[in-house]
């Protein structure tokens, strides 16, 4: 076939992606806070364009939470602790002045210059060492119940209750919060925070574990009794104490504090009368903006040169896309909500068991939406609701297949794997192979090994170290 050179006409297809286009994808994923703040840029640079002051909020509408940030701390708890153990003259005589001072401006001296705050460093561990979605759910809500110190505040048990699951589920979870950096954070008094930091240490002895137990004697400096409870000689005891003041009483504060960011809902979810759910978009936080058309028909009488008309319709085009971009904004965000809501109904009215397995595309083929548009739309938007505050990320989970035909979340089966096991025989614990059996029973296609790594994934033992850790110590 000879080679020769000719001109031909092909017709395709392509996607173009527009200025316009790139804009309005990207107010899809900003924040209320981000989009507020593009706006006001937006206002301040195009003279067609004007915030809307009016009002269209409901009335019925509930009111926006506060900021979701660290509580504060309590002082009259814990201030008298800290105060008397780690600032007596006592105390410093005992491990001398030198390091007793060093242990004073120890939390401001190891404070890095421009570190992240506390609780963005806490967050960032839980997405990478929590990564069943009841877990992060869980663990958020304990991240958003600390204090400025690092503290627990609060009872698990209006968590459990609110989140629908068992306070021995959130213990679980607060075990393995409780070995994040820094060492000592999540506890729920002064006694478990250092406990958690010698733990860490290799050095919770039973000596030193008196001496938590007893830290009221150490505030008043009753060292003679101290020793005596502790069981141990004079050397020993200063020993002791030297080591409980190189302890950070306040982890959290090595962080500098957190400055208070704003996370509002974008969403509202409440029951109805009717016992369904309504989905509400939090127009208080959404910008809303005007395009002044009489202003612009105004300038455009007046404008001579073709620059100066070029410019004007420019700003009247970027005014009107605006306008509509914030409105199609709006309108995704609700729809997308309002399909993740109706997709876990059962987890708003049973609890966190319930979640469904559920990924980007059961949404978006719900919606009739691209999946990456969904991915854009969940990420960093929130969802205020009666079982708490939740980023509508965490609502996707993973899913079991049922021989029933029937897909199971990989977070419930995780669930059931964990009661299985609590309600097991302490001289007949269930093996992984016995979990497997008893699950595919209850109509869950699981596989042994997926039982063996649910079960390692959620701080379980194996069935033979159960059986020996139930029967106790050998008589």
């Amino acid at each position: 076939m000879a080679l020769t050179p000719r001109l031909e006409l092909r017709q395709s297809q392509t996607l173009v992606m527009t200025p316009q286009l790139q804009q309005a994808i990207k107010l899809l994923q900003l924040t209320n806070l981000e989009l507020t703040a593009y706006v006001d840029n937006e206002i301040e640079r195009n003279p067609l364009l004007e915030r809307d002051e009016r009002d269209e909020r409901d009335d019925d509408a509930p009111p926006a939470p506060e900021a979701a940030k660290p509580g504060e701390s309590d002082d009259r708890v814990l201030g008298a602790e800290y105060d008397n153990l780690w600032t007596s003259d006592g105390v410093g005589d005992q491990i001398g002045p030198a390091a007793a001072e060093s242990w004073r401006g120890a939390a401001i001296d190891q404070a890095p210059a421009g570190a992240i705050g506390f609780r963005e460093h806490v967050l960032n561990q839980l997405m990478v060492e929590l990564t069943d979605p009841v877990d992060r759910v869980i663990g958020v809500h304990l991240a958003d119940m600390l204090d400025d110190a690092g503290y627990l505040e609060g009872a698990l048990e209006p968590v459990a209750e609110r989140l629908g699951c068992g306070v021995a589920r959130i213990e679980a979870t607060l075990g393995r919060l409780q070995r994040f950096e820094p060492t000592g954070v999540f506890a729920r008094s002064l006694k478990e925070c250092l406990a958690l930091q010698l733990r860490e240490r290799d050095r919770l002895d039973p000596a030193m574990q008196a001496m938590l137990d007893n830290l009221d004697l150490l505030a008043v400096q009753n060292l003679r009794e101290l020793k005596r409870r502790c069981g141990v000689d004079d050397e020993d005891l200063d020993d002791m104490l030297a080591e409980i003041h190189a302890l950070d009483p306040k982890p959290g504060l090595a962080f500098g504090g957190d400055a208070t960011v704003a996370v509002m809902p974008d969403v509202y979810v409440r029951q109805s009368a009717d016992g369904g759910w309504t989905v509400e978009l939090n127009n208080a936080t959404l910008p809303r903006v005007l395009v002044n058309d009489r202003y612009y028909a105004r300038v455009r009488r007046g404008a001579r040169s073709k620059g100066e008309k070029a410019y004007l319709s420019e700003c009247l085009q970027s005014a009107n896309w605006l306008a509509r971009s914030l409105d199609q904004r709006a309108n995704t965000i609700l729809r997308v909500a309002s399909e993740l809501v109706r997709q876990q109904e059962a987890f708003l009215t049973h609890g966190v068991q319930h979640l469904r397995p559920l990924v980007l595309r059961n949404i978006a083929e719900a919606i009739e939406m691209h999946e990456s548009t969904v991915s854009r739309v969940t990420a960093n938007k929130y969802m205020a609701t009666p079982r708490g505050f939740f980023e509508m990320r965490y609502f996707f989970t993973s899913a079991i297949p049922g021989r029933d035909g029937e897909a199971h979340s990989a977070e419930a089966v995780r669930d059931r794997i964990k009661r299985l096991i609590d309600a097991e025989d302490a001289a007949r614990t269930l093996s992984d192979e016995r979990l497997a059996e008893a699950l595919k029973r209850e109509g869950i296609d699981i596989a042994r090994r997926t039982v063996a790594k649910y079960r390692e994934a959620m701080g379980i033992a194996s069935s033979a170290r159960r059986r020996r850790a139930k029967a106790g110590p050998l008589r």
